[in-house]
């Protein structure tokens, strides 16, 4: 495999352009993953102790965030570096308004690469985009004409379930599972590259609906066992209209908030089935001496409810619980640092960093930062880190009560298949918010003017809102600055539709960090 020397650094060589060894790399996307379900994050229950030695041997970003909670979005953030008002893919429908320069591999095929995906796409990529493509989603996986039996008995199955919580134990084997299936693809295809340098995406469907799992994980945790909610469904007072709406709609079609134990541990379940295939995974990189030059990256494109406030799955807002991620880098060059955990990381900056590991510039248009000398144990602007922007909503008013809207899940569906609700329609996405999350601190702000601020610590629920309150109208008023800047740095700065010559921008600043660029004439931001 690509020979690698220790003692080199990879940004110092990028930058001058002379670097030749390419480590390989992994990137492994869960879906709907809710961050702090480890007993590493402090979390009662053993839901991942391979995504855990994982962060030991490497760096876990404690304040890492999606770019918006949407599947679609969140991931071509994730390849283009890009927010979604940059790379205009605000929906899980629309893949084709994806706009950008060049995204992570296409990028990665300039250097060299043998690109790959396996499992989950949802995005704007295609067979044609990839050297290796074998897709998978959550009805199930593909079906060559020597695929088993038991996979196709089980996508038929899964497929009945339709997104729907099992109340049952999945009839199937782990085998069966997607998970499983996935890391096996994965496993030989890297059996098939040799010395040639490689880039995968791991594209796990789960814990995504539906919500099952089979033994051994339908006992693992069991529903009596689960820890308490952050808050039921008394405090959807609190939350408004439209999350009221989203708790009638998933009422109306299942009767979830009676199972909301089960729910849980279904999904607790499912936390376990993945990460001992990201064990797995971790072992055959072992047994093969991959490991010592692959870097391996475990992430999310969003979070889940996970049945607090009596809701399921996403759609409303912006709390924690949905834009917060897991995000763990460990491998190559990687060195643990307590420091760097501490950052405030997005999705977007997989992209940038990527690029400066394969040795290649970061293209115009990115608008995430290199996390890269914070991987290395370099030293790296705290100021450049002490802040995250995330965003939500289609644009236009809110739906309100006075609009009547009906829930919209009486359509009739297959025989033998349930009726299922998509929590992502025209009432949860509805309007526009914006937040950003500084220290112990965090602000919503929204296209009518009304705000909310929450004290993260005191306040986990996000129930408190402390906007307008006089005590703390100093906090308010640097969030208020640093949503501006986030809001204006995340301008699209791709020239389009110019004649003749168009305006060249300055770019790219040196891992397209801003900060160092600023002279100190505004007043200093909060640093808590």
């Amino acid at each position: 495999m690509t020979a690698v020397a220790a003692s080199t650094s990879v940004g110092a060589e990028a930058q001058a352009g002379v670097r030749t060894e390419k480590p390989n790399i992994i990137f492994i996307v869960s879906d709907q993953h809710r961050v702090g379900l480890t007993k590493r994050s402090g979390y009662p229950l053993d839901t991942s102790p391979a995504q855990d030695a994982l962060a030991a041997s490497g760096i876990a970003f404690d304040r890492a965030y999606c770019s918006t909670p949407l599947c679609m979005p969140s991931r071509v953030t994730m390849l283009t570096g890009r927010w979604p008002e940059a790379h205009r893919v605000r929906t899980n429908h629309m893949p084709e308004a994806a706009f950008f320069e060049k995204d992570l591999y296409q990028v990665a095929k300039d250097q060299g690469y043998k690109t790959a995906l396996i499992g989950k796409n949802h995005t704007y990529l295609d067979p044609k985009t990839l050297d290796h493509w074998r897709n998978y989603n959550h009805g199930g996986g593909p079906h060559g004409p020597n695929e088993p039996q038991m996979h196709r008995d089980y996508d038929e199955w899964l497929r009945k379930l339709d997104y729907n919580l099992s109340l049952e134990p999945t009839p199937f084997p782990v085998e069966a599972q997607l998970p499983y299936r996935i890391v096996n693809d994965s496993i030989e295809f890297m059996k098939k590259m040799g010395d040639q340098p490689f880039i995968l995406q791991v594209g796990i469907p789960e814990p995504h609906d539906p919500e099952q799992v089979p033994k051994p994980y339908w006992d693992m945790f069991p529903p009596e066992q689960v820890p308490a909610r952050c808050a039921g469904p008394e405090a959807l007072d609190k939350l408004g209209y439209r999350a009221q709406w989203l708790y009638g709609l998933e009422q109306d079609v299942s009767p979830l908030e009676a199972n909301w134990r089960r729910y849980k541990s279904n999904y607790l379940g499912s936390l376990r089935m993945i990460d001992d295939q990201l064990a797995r995974l971790m072992d055959y990189l072992r047994q093969s001496d991959l490991v010592k030059n692959t870097i391996v990256i475990f992430t999310a494109d969003h979070g889940e409810f996970l049945m607090d406030y009596g809701l399921a799955r996403k759609g409303i807002g912006l709390p924690e619980c949905l834009t917060r991620i897991p995000m763990v880098w460990a491998g190559w060059h990687v060195k643990p640092s307590p420091a760097a955990a501490k950052a405030h990381v997005s999705l977007a900056d997989m992209m940038p960093t990527l690029c400066e590991v394969m040795g290649a510039e970061i293209p115009r248009g990115v608008q995430g930062r290199s996390l890269w000398p914070l991987l290395e144990g370099r030293e790296f602007s705290e100021d450049e880190f002490r802040s995250m922007y995330v965003d939500v909503g289609v644009g236009g008013l809110y739906y309100t009560e006075a609009d009547k809207v009906p829930y919209s899940v009486s359509e009739k569906r297959p025989q033998g298949i349930e009726p299922f609700f998509d929590e992502l329609n025209k009432v949860t996405q509805s309007g526009s918010q914006k937040m950003v999350r500084m220290g112990d601190w965090k602000l919503i702000f929204d296209m009518m003017g009304y705000g909310q601020l929450y004290h993260l610590p005191s306040d986990p629920c996000e129930l408190k809102n402390l906007y307008g309150e006089p005590s703390v109208a100093k906090e308010q008023a640097r969030l208020m600055e640093e949503l501006m800047m986030w809001t204006i740095r995340n301008q699209d700065s791709l020239p389009t539709g110019v004649q003749g010559n168009p305006m060249q921008t300055k770019w790219p600043a040196k891992h397209n960090w801003y900060a160092p660029y600023r002279r100190g004439t505004a007043p200093q931001p909060f640093i808590p």
